[in-house]
């Protein structure tokens, strides 16, 4: 298996200082890539760059440029052109799909964030023995710097990232040949509605509540974009008071994902611990969260109809701060360590037919669904709470996957 593992670095002042350089010559050599396709398109005849034109580039790049080039991994820089190319890759596969395409933009040394070094021991090297405190991560150009390990790494480290969010430094490291660690069998079975009143809710009626880190920080949040908002949208010199409010909004959104990652593992790892098999609706958040699509009135130019967008925009922000997609991908990793199963399932009409599995008729309706609480069957009265029905039906359908996989 392919496991990931997130370390907080503690690098001395100099360290600190290097590694902002490290990033900062990165993103140098990320936009001066950009920069060279745009105009070899443009003015060129529309001739096209690619990353071995580029990557044949590096060594006249770091002869020329010793001190800011030349210091770093060859193969880190590889890695940041590759990550450009990859960029033009998607934007190719968008406007071939017909989709918004969205041109790859220049980095601003502040939003460039992440080093990636291919290979553990070219440019970098994990210094890790059993039980040793005084964990090390050798970056070139860098030096030796502290790591706190907080749990082991099992299995093969593959690449190293270096990445900055804050004032905090993380060393990630992507491993594979991971073992896995199965649990033993429970013999249960269960199906899970995921909402936002409650953040999920079980087939046998349990309910996570949803901790809706986002909006108990909201004012807090809100004071924090005021007075950020108060300096001039471009000051061509950042002044200590604007990076100050900067760095403080900066800590709040980051606070609120910590949290949300930590109740998301914390759930996730109790569903795993108390059932073999999980069963989910198979969601779709990004067409979920959109936008509703503007009505033009007929009757009058340059005028809409009411399209209902404050009331989804409420809902759209409840849903992002609930987090499904990241907490459904977490569920799949811990069962996929713990030899468990994960079946997600259509989601169409779970919330609305009157659930097989607890003696209901199966009839699909949406006058079923009386509140956001309560289900009601028309046909044959069957009564539940609503989210227990999406549940029960999540799990009848992955029942009948099981029976079709047997």
């Amino acid at each position: 298996m392919m496991r990931a593992y997130k370390f907080l670095m503690r690098p001395t002042a100099g360290q600190e200082a290097a590694l902002r350089a490290m990033l900062a010559d990165h993103c140098s050599l990320y936009n001066g890539a950009l920069q060279e396709r745009r105009d070899a398109y443009r003015h060129v005849s529309k001739t096209s760059v690619r990353y071995g034109d580029q990557s044949a580039q590096l060594k006249e790049i770091r002869a020329f440029d010793p001190e800011r080039q030349g210091r770093w991994s060859f193969s880190s820089q590889q890695a940041t052109l590759r990550r450009l190319d990859k960029a033009f890759q998607a934007f190719f596969k968008r406007v071939k799909a017909g989709l918004t395409p969205g041109y790859p933009r220049f980095k601003g040394v502040g939003h460039f964030d992440t080093v990636t070094f291919p290979k553990d021991g070219d440019g970098c090297r994990w210094d890790s023995t059993p039980h040793d405190k005084q964990t090390r991560v050798r970056l070139q150009g860098v030096g030796h710097v502290r790591v706190h390990q907080h749990r082991p790494v099992k299995g093969r480290v593959k690449t190293i990232s270096v990445k900055r969010e804050g004032r905090r430094w993380y060393v990630v490291l992507a491993c594979d040949e991971v073992p896995a660690e199965p649990l033993p069998p429970t013999g249960s079975i269960v199906g899970i509605d995921m909402g936002v009143t409650h953040f999920l809710t079980t087939s046998g009626g349990e309910h996570v509540e949803n901790p809706r880190f986002l909006e108990r920080s909201a004012e807090e949040l809100a004071e924090a974009q005021r007075r950020l908002s108060t300096f001039p949208h471009r000051v061509r010199r950042r002044t200590k008071r604007h990076r100050a409010a900067a760095r403080r909004v900066a800590k709040l959104h980051a606070k609120i994902r910590r949290q949300r990652l930590d109740h998301h593992h914390k759930a996730a790892l109790a569903l795993v611990c108390e059932h073999d098999v999980i069963g989910h609706e198979r969601l779709n958040t990004a067409g979920m969260t959109k936008a509703p699509v503007p009505k033009p009135d007929p009757e009058q130019d340059g005028a809409f109809l009411p399209n209902g967008a404050a009331a989804k925009a409420g809902l759209n922000k409840s849903i992002l701060d609930a987090g499904w997609g990241i907490f459904l991908g977490i569920l799949a990793q811990k069962a996929e360590s713990a030899a468990r199963r994960v079946i997600p399932v259509d989601a169409r009409n779970t919330s609305r037919m009157c659930p097989p599995a607890l003696g209901g008729c199966g009839h699909v309706a949406k006058e079923n669904r009386i509140t956001q609480a309560k289900f009601e069957c028309v046909n044959c009265r069957f009564v539940e709470n609503a989210d227990r029905v999406g549940a029960l039906n999540v799990l009848h359908r992955a029942g009948l996957v099981l029976c079709g996989a047997a």
